[in-house]
């Protein structure tokens, strides 16, 4: 980025000494090599979500899957963009999320392969019509309503309440996206989703009492518990 207005420049000192995100006051975020779009409305991508990609083109491409509260798009953009035959379905209650979304995948090329759908509530996290794919994604908000406190200023006061934490204990969107899944997924179909990294061994027991055959957990960079695998019946 090229400043040649000094009041900008100095605009964006002032909100990042007040703690806003570099992403944010730039509008942008690099993320697996590519850089995307970022607004007030979309989480700001963390590194660690990288692990849930590297979980995902680990057995290589799928036919179709299903990303579960897209956000910026950096789950379906990326696969996408790795993956040029694929196609994908992207989900969130957010209008302004899913505009993010369409700019970013326009911006990589695969817009014409992902079919976005706006939820009616955070409480739905499938839309009505899905055909069966082979790949259930979902980065959702897991953090509990007593941890929303402890959160980072960066955190708490920039990005969207919403894609944080859906309250309670943080586990209301594993309990049902392990619950529906079976509705959507072909038989050897596999669900991936990121977690918080002391929520390993809970998530684990949802998608086992789900009836999932097999359930790993996956650790990030720094070797905390990152992401859950779970496979077919």
């Amino acid at each position: 980025m090229v400043l040649s207005d000094p009041n900008l420049f100095d605009e964006m000192i002032a909100r990042r000494v007040k703690g806003e995100p570099v992403a944010k006051i730039i509008g942008e975020r690099l993320f697996w090599g590519r850089s995307f779009t970022i607004t007030r409305d979309t989480l700001d991508p963390r590194p660690e979500t990288e692990t849930l990609i590297a979980a995902a083109l680990e057995t290589g491409p799928v036919e179709r899957f299903v990303d579960l509260g897209t956000g910026s798009g950096i789950i379906a953009v990326t696969l996408l963009a790795e993956w040029p035959e694929t196609h994908a379905v992207a989900t969130d209650v957010s209008p302004e999320a899913i505009a993010v979304a369409q700019e970013n995948a326009s911006r990589h090329g695969v817009l014409d392969r992902l079919r976005f759908v706006q939820l009616s509530s955070q409480d739905c996290w499938f839309p009505e019509s899905l055909a069966p794919c082979d790949l259930i994604l979902s980065n959702p908000p897991y953090i509990s309503e007593d941890e929303m406190a402890e959160l980072s200023r960066e955190v708490l006061e920039h990005d969207p309440h919403i894609a944080l934490s859906p309250g309670g204990d943080g586990m209301d969107p594993y309990r049902k996206i392990a619950s529906s899944a079976w509705s959507y997924l072909r038989p050897d179909g596999r669900v991936l989703v990121e977690i918080g990294w002391q929520q390993g061994d809970a998530v684990t027991e949802i998608f086992q009492k789900a009836g999932f055959r097999t359930v790993s957990c996956l650790p990030d960079m720094d070797g905390r518990d990152r992401v859950i695998v779970a496979e077919g019946a």
